[in-house]
């Protein structure tokens, strides 16, 4: 039987100096037939005819303005032809087997619909950025094994809550059934609300120690936008996804970290980040109504018991 074909979608703003090295990486890998995937947000930097002039293999979808990460994830999903698909952030180098093993992986579990990379840092590459993501019982998303010394304490495969966005794989079949990446989110938290669809709809995630990728963390979004974004999208991931006797169970730890959250950034008013938290905790609950409407399709179609859901949940992290 021929492998089957994977994916690989790469979302780009003004991300040139990284591409040589993702794209060179990409260009080595062992696992035929493969495709690559850039949507490029409107850059200014010259990445889309650097594209073009060096690398005419990759198909590039060019978008009239940056629509985020949401965005131009979901309009390289759209375009892609293979069974298996891979989301890569542009400030990564992927090992040889990096494709491999995430097809494998789906290969070899058919209950699983979501792939997790073993994520190390660029610059430090005996420490880990993520190995699979968590959910913690009081509703916040956690990076398992982040800052941590790789030192083969990760190496068994592992079902997890979620996989993170910047290198990960998705099974075509799930994103048929439960969709893609919600556009509300923009950027930030986008990939937990895809896998808490995923889970509730019976798609397991598993982390595979052997997808190996180094990511340049410093690259990825910060300070005020993603105070904002971070404050806003934990409401739309509570209020979507968490289902009615999780929210009963735990609503007290739930609340009161949230509350902690709000509290915090009051304390801490005079910083611009804590007040842009704030504001984005304040507009992700004046989207109640549009999120309760998604809350309840998303709710309608789970497939999963409570006691599943209570299984994958862990305990707070601090």
């Amino acid at each position: 039987m021929a492998n089957p074909l994977i994916s690989i979608v790469i979302p780009n703003w003004n991300g040139k100096h990284f591409l040589q090295t993702c794209l060179d990486s990409l260009a080595a890998q062992t696992y035929d037939p493969l495709e690559v995937i850039i949507v490029d947000n409107a850059s200014t930097d010259g990445s889309q005819a650097y594209i073009r002039e060096n690398y005419p293999d990759v198909v590039l979808v060019e978008l009239p303005e940056n629509r985020g990460f949401t965005g131009a994830c979901n309009a390289g999903m759209q375009a892609a032809r293979g069974q298996v698909i891979a989301l890569l952030n542009n400030d990564t180098e992927v090992d040889p087997e990096w494709a491999s093993a995430l097809v494998d992986a789906f290969a070899r579990h058919t209950d699983v619909g979501m792939v997790a990379s073993k994520m190390l840092l660029f610059d430090k590459r005996d420490h880990i950025h993520t190995v699979g993501d968590g959910f913690t019982v009081d509703g916040r998303p956690f990076n398992r094994g982040v800052w941590q010394k790789d030192e083969g304490q990760y190496e068994q495969e592992a079902y997890v809550f979620s996989v993170c966005g910047g290198a990960c794989a998705y099974r075509r079949e799930m994103l048929d059934e439960v969709g893609l990446l919600d556009d509300d989110f923009f950027f930030l938290m986008e990939d937990v609300d895809l896998a808490w669809r995923g889970q509730l709809a019976g798609w397991r995630a598993l982390y595979t120690p052997k997808a190996i990728v180094y990511h340049h963390l410093s690259a990825t979004g910060g300070g005020v936008t993603a105070s904002f974004h971070d404050g806003r999208n934990s409401i739309y991931l509570l209020v979507k996804n968490i289902p009615g006797d999780i929210w009963r169970k735990h609503r007290g730890q739930i609340i009161g970290r949230q509350w902690q959250i709000a509290r915090d950034a009051l304390k801490a008013w005079r910083g611009e980040a804590a007040r842009a938290r704030l504001r984005g905790m304040l507009a992700g609950l004046a989207k109640l109504p549009m999120l309760l409407k998604k809350r309840r399709e998303i709710q309608a179609s789970r497939k999963v018991s409570t006691d599943y859901i209570e299984s994958i949940l862990s305990p707070p992290q601090d």
